[in-house]
């Protein structure tokens, strides 16, 4: 199978990855880190600039009417920076927008001027929010957590269980009881309460709108990881081959090039599922979900095992916050909690196959 990146997908790539490498500096985000602030703003206006926010939405809205391999590549190429700014959330709402009727909501978005965010898990397995109608509108209950810019977004899709299947609904913050959540990325993280919320009628999206956002939610998520690690390996890569021990480099060790091989054999296959995911995703395949899942599994088991071997191989080192490894560590952790877990993801594997 031919996993290249067509023409489109590679100049976008290239353009993030410049963009990125030149803005996202170590004394950058140390900065950012002091100043409290929730995300950067400079940065997320530069990605703006560049058309990177729109380059998947439809032209009609300022995009380059791209699809969900691009949008993978953009968000790799975040993640493989640990940029802090809401393109996750962001993205994921766009995309679901403007493929199901509320391309209103995205006026100002591809030039940077909001934040968008999505609400999808909940404390335990399973979605317990529900939605009843009542006359004229909805009202919903229930509770959301691990919801990214929660208190920054302009609005946040929702979904809930309606009578006949499952909605996702645009909520305003303001609408909400949002507390804060304790967050390994040093993103703002909250959890969110929906006590009889009343929403309009015409705040239910189209149909199928569930599929899209946790379909994106999911390619999101994975393809950030996969960038992470790609960048948790060349870090770690350069530390063994210059890292001495009884006038050695760590690198000539057996034991060492080992587990430095288990880390790429996990990137790779992380790379794989990502890309067929998201390329499956994009062309409309039923099983794109199925494939998803097994991405998703692998950021959850062998890729974040990977992480923890890039730590032991920087001895002490890894854990030195004033090194880099930290950060994508964190992002790694952060990312598999959003996603469930390990056994989540085997469950959700089982239930598609079936």
């Amino acid at each position: 199978m031919d996993f290249d990146l067509d023409e489109n997908a590679r100049e976008l790539r290239d353009l993030a990855a410049g963009l990125l490498e030149r803005e996202v500096t170590t004394e950058r985000l140390e900065a950012h880190e002091r100043s409290g602030a929730p995300y950067d703003t400079a940065l997320w206006k530069a990605l703006a600039d560049a058309g990177l926010l729109g380059a998947c939405l439809p032209e009609d809205l300022g995009g380059a009417g791209l699809g969900a391999v691009e949008f993978a590549v953009v968000l790799r190429e975040i993640g493989a920076r640990v940029a802090p700014v809401p393109a996750y959330s962001s993205l994921v709402a766009a995309m679901t927008l403007a493929r199901h009727g509320r391309a209103d909501r995205l006026a100002g978005f591809a030039d940077g001027g909001s934040v968008l965010g999505v609400a999808f898990r909940e404390p335990g397995s399973g979605l317990t929010t529900t939605a009843r109608r009542d006359g004229d509108a909805y009202v919903l209950d229930g509770v959301k957590t691990f919801v990214p810019y929660a208190g920054q977004a302009d609005v946040i899709l929702v979904p809930a269980r309606l009578v006949d299947g499952i909605g996702v609904f645009l909520v305003e913050p303001g609408q909400l009881t949002i507390a804060p959540q304790p967050s390994a990325t040093g993103e703002p993280l909250s959890r969110i309460g929906l006590e009889g919320v009343r929403v309009g009628a015409d705040a239910l999206l189209d149909a199928g709108a569930y599929g899209t956002l946790t379909g994106y939610a999911t390619a999101g998520a994975v393809a950030i990881v996969s960038g992470v690690l790609d960048a948790a390996l060349t870090l770690t890569t350069e530390h063994v081959k210059t890292r001495e021990q009884f006038d050695r480099p760590l690198a000539e060790f057996q034991a060492v090039t080992m587990q430095i091989g288990d880390v790429y054999i996990a990137k790779r296959a992380l790379d794989v599922a990502v890309w067929a995911g998201a390329w499956r995703l994009a062309e409309g395949y039923d099983d794109a979900a199925e494939v998803l899942a097994v991405a998703a599994y692998n950021v959850c088991d062998p890729a974040l095992k990977a992480f923890y071997t890039c730590q032991h191989l920087h001895g002490g080192l890894g854990l030195d916050v004033t090194y880099p490894l930290h950060r994508y560590f964190a992002w790694a952790k952060h990312h598999a909690h959003l996603l469930g877990g390990a056994e989540a993801q085997l469950d959700a594997i089982g239930a598609l196959v079936a």
